[in-house]
């Protein structure tokens, strides 16, 4: 009787946290899968099809440093009640939070303008033009938005959230393609460090760009708000944790299949073909993979569209709420339009801006689509400081402050962007020194 007395406990114990756990779900899943974002997909395909799988070890590096960055935010955001632009402007002054501030602000509208690039690419795929695209795309993020609960966003993000797997059948039938190796080379290429041709201003350019679609600004504010709108504290934490590691696995395993995937089908192709985006991808797929060619075109169409989708209302959210928390509005997706109206127009005014510039004629998206990934990672070292630092502030945090551990762990990220970004610099300036260094 004792036994069966314990068995009861031990399963009403787990079916209680797994409810919590269901129930706090959704701010790090959204947070990482919605970063898989259109112009991510596009710098993981250019990355395939140019490298083969030689740089799929560098995930091993991406997921970590999502992880140790965005499970800051949970503790942060949990602990203190507040998003992280108010954070900020408290801890270090308006000096600091209006800098910060302005580097989202300008980089989530940059960013925008690469999610409208990829909707409207991938609905050209099916023979939409792009007026007709921004006009509707931004009318539902609205919508979505302006539903009056968090907890109704959240559903429909999750809902959109589980089209990031359509890459996957996609990979599994380019690795069966006459050209492409066998899967022990997709091994290799996650276990074995390569410098494919050296380290080159352009390799650099490249993993640069991967590190600032893995990890950027907007992410930072929109997790710590989504754990301030949705209500978590601090027993929810090591729940928040959770939620946080599974977007990272997530979103690091569909970004190594869009690279296993573009890597088959076009780089080990005979001969390779390079592609700039993910909307010349699905249209390079088709004549190669067979029988399944047209629908694989379908499936990246449909996964670029979501991927933008995503980006484009966690983007424009997280400005809408950094721009509130600092003036003082309300902003919370939980307040109506008529209780919440900046933050509604802002975020309105946010997505018409962006997409207007998509239809500007002859604008160089692809261009921009790869540097915004760039210029994001060299902005990051500024707010990951920040981050960091009020991590480690007892006044804000209490027993929640990081540990030696973490401390070791996010003190190295930091200095490994600055490092790689440093590295870009000077490659761009003196391309001579790196014509020779390194090897393949």
């Amino acid at each position: 009787m004792y036994w069966l007395s314990k068995s009861f406990h031990w399963l009403h114990r787990f079916k209680r946290r797994t409810l919590v756990l269901l129930a706090v779900l959704g701010p790090g899943i959204i947070t990482m899968v919605a970063d898989n974002d259109a112009g991510g997909i596009s710098t993981y395909a250019v990355t395939g099809s140019k490298y083969g799988f030689s740089l799929l070890w560098i995930l091993f590096i991406l997921l970590p440093m999502a992880y140790f960055i965005q499970e800051m935010t949970v503790r942060l955001g949990a602990v203190t009640k507040r998003g992280h632009a108010e954070a900020i402007f408290e801890g270090f002054g308006p000096f600091w939070g209006w800098f910060s501030l302005g580097d989202l602000a300008v980089v989530n509208w940059l960013t925008l303008i690469t999610e409208y690039i990829g909707m409207t690419a991938a609905m050209a795929l099916f023979g939409v033009p792009p007026w007709i695209t921004v006009l509707f795309v931004t009318f539902v993020l609205v919508a979505v938005a302006v539903t009056g609960k968090y907890w109704t966003f959240e559903k429909l993000t999750l809902f959109f959230c589980a089209f990031n797997l359509v890459y996957v059948p996609a990979a599994f039938w380019a690795m069966d393609t006459p050209s492409s190796p066998a899967w022990s080379a997709v091994a290799d290429g996650l276990f074995i460090p390569n410098f494919p041709g050296g380290g080159t201003g352009e390799l650099l350019f490249i993993i640069l760009a991967n590190i600032g679609t893995t990890i950027t600004p907007w992410q930072i504010f929109f997790q710590q708000s989504s754990v301030v709108d949705k209500g978590l504290d601090i027993h929810d934490i090591k729940f928040g944790k959770i939620d946080t590691l599974a977007g990272a696995l997530l979103t690091c395993v569909v970004a190594g299949f869009i690279m296993i995937a573009t890597g088959a089908a076009f780089h080990y192709a005979n001969p390779p073909i390079l592609v700039e985006d993910a909307a010349d991808t699905a249209n390079a797929l088709a004549p190669l993979l067979g029988n399944h060619g047209d629908l694989a075109r379908k499936l990246f169409a449909i996964g670029l569209f979501d991927a933008g989708f995503l980006g484009a209302l966690c983007v424009s959210l997280s400005t809408s709420w950094a721009v509130g928390e600092v003036f003082g509005w309300a902003h919370s997706l939980n307040r109506s339009v008529r209780e919440a109206p900046w933050f509604y127009v802002l975020h309105t005014l946010m997505l018409l801006s962006a997409g207007a510039v998509v239809l500007i004629p002859d604008a160089p998206l692809i261009t921009i689509t790869m540097f915004v990934q760039v210029v994001a990672v060299t902005l990051l070292p500024s707010l990951l400081v920040f981050l960091i630092l009020l991590l480690n502030d007892s006044s804000f945090m209490g027993q929640h402050v990081n540990t030696r551990w973490q401390n070791i762990v996010n003190w190295s990220i930091v200095l490994f962007v600055i490092a790689m970004s440093t590295l870009f610099a000077v490659s761009t300036l003196f391309p001579d020194w790196f014509g020779v260094v390194g090897g393949g």
